[in-house]
């Protein structure tokens, strides 16, 4: 019982973040919060809940716009693997069984800290660059967090594909993406060079893994950092960026707060 009111909590607090973003004023000008990340990636998912919890009690939440970025751990991926999770990791990234196990037991802990069941038994290796092409699409229909929220407790909670295109359709009409709209995203790969800018801006960023957040492109935030953390870059960045001319925005942020991440290299910590 204990478990299911943490983990309906969390749920609503995401929910409640996809509520702010629908009622936020656009005529009023918006500090805006980039997210790279990947649907691979467990931090990812630990890291969302944890800015949704500063973010929730942020005075000025509904001036804050917030857009999810492609990234790929491994885009070499080809195919789908059920049930083979550890596996994976310890073939393609050189590591033993024994840590792999001991990294999964970690974040499963972190994950269980914030109300997710983070399943790597059942999660499903895929090709995360479909689901990225989706989430672009869901970014013109005002439903971004909502479809990354529900491709991430696909993958990492309910054991599904989220490299397969029926199950990417079916996902997309759960948050309300028009089906027509879905289906020739994937059939004619129209957010493919969208996807493959937000990687290449990344790395012209320097991330080395994720999340990782840019707040107002002056301040980032690396990794599943603390609730508090969020909190105290999040009224930092806005107050400097109300007293800012819109066009000083820099190429580069001014200062990276370090954490744990996912790397390319397969180590999540």
């Amino acid at each position: 019982m204990i478990f299911h009111h943490i983990d309906t909590f969390a749920m609503n607090t995401a929910q409640n973040l996809a509520h702010r973003q629908s009622r936020i004023n656009e005529s009023l000008p918006q500090m805006h919060v980039e997210i790279w990340s990947d649907v691979m990636c467990p931090f990812c998912y630990i890291g969302k809940r944890r800015f949704e919890e500063a973010l929730q009690h942020f005075p000025q939440s509904n001036r804050v716009a917030i857009t999810w970025k492609s990234f790929q751990l491994d885009p070499t991926i080809s195919g789908s693997q059920h049930g083979k999770y550890a596996q994976y990791l310890a073939n393609s990234k050189g590591m033993s069984l024994e840590r792999v196990e001991q990294m999964f037991s970690h974040v499963a802990a972190m994950g269980a800290s914030v109300g997710l069941t983070l399943d790597f038994g059942k999660a499903v290796i895929a090709n995360s660059h479909k689901a990225h092409q989706i989430l672009h699409l869901a970014s013109e229909h005002g439903l971004q967090d909502a479809m990354k929220e529900a491709l991430l407790k696909a993958h990492f909670t309910d054991g599904l594909d989220i490299g397969d295109a029926e199950i990417l359709q079916q996902l997309a009409a759960q948050v309300g993406l028009p089906q027509k709209a879905v289906e020739k995203a994937l059939r004619d790969g129209t957010f493919e060079g969208a996807v493959a800018g937000d990687i290449h801006e990344a790395q012209h960023l320097g991330v080395q893994g994720v999340p990782f957040f840019v707040f107002n492109r002056q301040y980032a935030v690396s990794g599943a950092q603390e609730a508090s953390v969020f909190a105290e870059v999040l009224q930092q960045s806005f107050e400097e960026w109300e007293q800012e001319d819109a066009t000083s925005l820099m190429d580069t942020t001014q200062s990276v707060v370090q954490g744990e991440v996912c790397t390319p290299e397969g180590v999540c910590a």
